[in-house]
């Protein structure tokens, strides 16, 4: 009698269990049905999934092990590192191993007279500039989450944060990857000089959501801290003043470090979190941060202030020390979690658009709001147009749900419309798999799908993450007909 995919599922998990007990120390593996529960989701908690197995290695070494193991009974497996993503990129796989690398922690080297540092992917992102700020260097990229969110997952999602205005985003301070490939097979990619020769496959792995192989040592770019910094917050009476501030700064040629926006439901929230005492009777707050030269921070700051003034800002606050600039960031911070303040659930959404459309758009979405019912609040970073709108909704209420998530798709579509993208630093993940038919051809998919393919021709990284409906490695490119063999097995849906 023939054995069924989910026996050989089965006698393969548990192979996988028993190499893996006998290569890590008992801790380091997870198959209690309680505990797997810890790890059934990232940050965006609407998509859950018990992983069958999890592994928490300590060493490159013990990572490389594991995904040999994976590979060698074909089983699949998922990174996840401190597992704040807001795209269900870590959703583990039910028949599958998640290999979490939190407890990865060393920050390796540290080689000011050239300006890096080496560090493993669970050093959480804060804690590579606590490492080097009293010698005058930090390390750039900041998503909301810096304080938490681990240095892997911002490589796997290429997070950027406030300051990827000026300073771009994580792609940009990655000068070298130490990784595994979903054969097991350890890499180096790029290398500590700013630029190598060859195909530039550091790039293509940065923001490939987990899907090419797991990082286990990563090489950052550190800068040296700015001379002067200085930061404002601007009430507006609404987004549509706010947002022509903010056209007017980029256009007079002033690059600020940020430009963050934040709408009345949304300063609402934060004022009720965490009392950060934002102007009263805002429609819409700018925060704007210059940093570099004294002489020029003091010259394009007179700017900022000036074109905030004249496109209808009614009250401009400059900080005056340390103290209140951390306060000013404090309630853009904790937008995302002190919306839990006015509502019991919410859609973090993630979406660009070009700057100059900011008008059209925040009044389109406003529309979408007050003809659905479902609120929506705005915040996000304005002065590169990365949409954060925060759809709002109460999941006991019979219907909200899936109105919020028709809101919350209408607004990727009007991103699209825009001419901008389904996603700027959180990913596609599992959240936005039906979206990229959307905005790439069957032919752009099937480009990135052989890419997919080279580092993972038997399918088991990450499986069922950013590709629609993913064509398997060696099937022939074009129109397919019947059903593809993985939505035979469930393992993945077609739009």
């Amino acid at each position: 009698m023939q054995s069924t995919s989910t026996e050989t599922e089965q006698r393969a998990l548990e192979q996988v269990v028993q190499q893996f007990r006998a290569a890590l120390p008992p801790n380091m593996v997870i198959t209690d049905p309680q505990q797997l529960r810890t790890y059934e989701c990232d940050g965006l908690a609407s998509y859950r999934v018990v992983p069958a197995v999890v592994v928490l290695p300590e060493t490159a070494e013990q990572v490389r092990d594991i995904v040999r193991i994976c590979a060698e009974h074909q089983v699949p497996f998922v990174a996840r590192g401190s597992g704040t993503g807001l795209s269900g990129g870590a959703l583990p796989h039910s028949s599958g191993v998640l290999v979490v690398t939190a407890k990865m922690r060393r920050i390796l080297e540290i080689d000011l007279d050239n300006e890096r540092a080496v560090v493993e992917p669970g050093v959480i992102n804060l804690d590579v500039t606590r490492a080097v700020e009293g010698r005058g260097y930090y390390f750039a990229p900041d998503p909301s989450s810096q304080q938490v969110c681990s240095v892997g997952g911002n490589v796997a999602e290429n997070s950027g944060g406030a300051h990827c205005l000026k300073y771009g985003f994580t792609t940009n301070h990655i000068l070298a990857l130490e990784v595994v490939t979903p054969d097991g097979e350890v890499v180096e990619l790029g290398g500590p000089a700013r630029e190598t020769a060859g195909y530039d496959l550091l790039g293509a792995f940065i923001g490939s959501e987990g899907t090419l192989g797991v990082v286990t040592k990563i090489t950052v770019r550190l800068l040296r801290k700015p001379e002067s910094v200085q930061t404002l917050l601007a009430g507006f009476p609404s987004t549509d003043e706010a947002g022509a501030a903010v056209s007017a700064i980029i256009a007079d040629g002033v690059t600020p470090a940020a430009i963050e926006m934040m709408d009345a439901l949304a300063i609402e929230a934060a004022e009720q979190a965490v009392h950060c005492g934002y102007p009263e009777g805002a429609g819409a707050v700018l925060v704007v941060e210059l940093d570099g030269p004294a002489a020029e921070v003091e010259h394009t700051f007179a700017e900022v202030e000036r074109h905030c003034g004249a496109h209808g800002a009614f009250e401009i606050r400059v900080a005056a020390d340390d103290h209140e600039r951390a306060m000013i960031w404090k309630g853009r911070k904790s937008a995302f979690a002190a919306v839990g303040r006015i509502s019991p659930d919410y859609i973090v959404q993630d979406g660009v658009i070009p700057r100059t459309a900011l008008p059209e758009v925040l009044g389109r979405i406003a529309r979408l709001s007050a003809e659905s019912g479902v609120r929506v609040a705005n915040v996000f970073h304005a002065g590169d147009g990365n949409l954060h709108p925060l759809v709002l909704f109460d999941d006991s209420e019979p219907g909200a749900n899936e109105r919020a998530e028709q809101v919350s798709g209408a607004i990727l579509d009007l991103c699209i419309e825009h001419g901008g993208s389904i996603t700027g630093e959180h990913g596609v993940g599992a959240d936005k798999v039906k979206y990229m038919g959307r905005m790439f051809t069957a032919d752009d998919l099937d480009t990135m799908q052989r890419v997919r393919c080279a580092f993972d021709p038997a399918g088991i990284c990450n499986p069922g993450k950013v590709f629609p409906t993913p064509r398997l490695c060696g099937e022939v490119p074009g129109p397919r007909r019947g059903v593809h063999p993985l939505t035979e097995a469930g393992l993945a849906d077609q739009f």
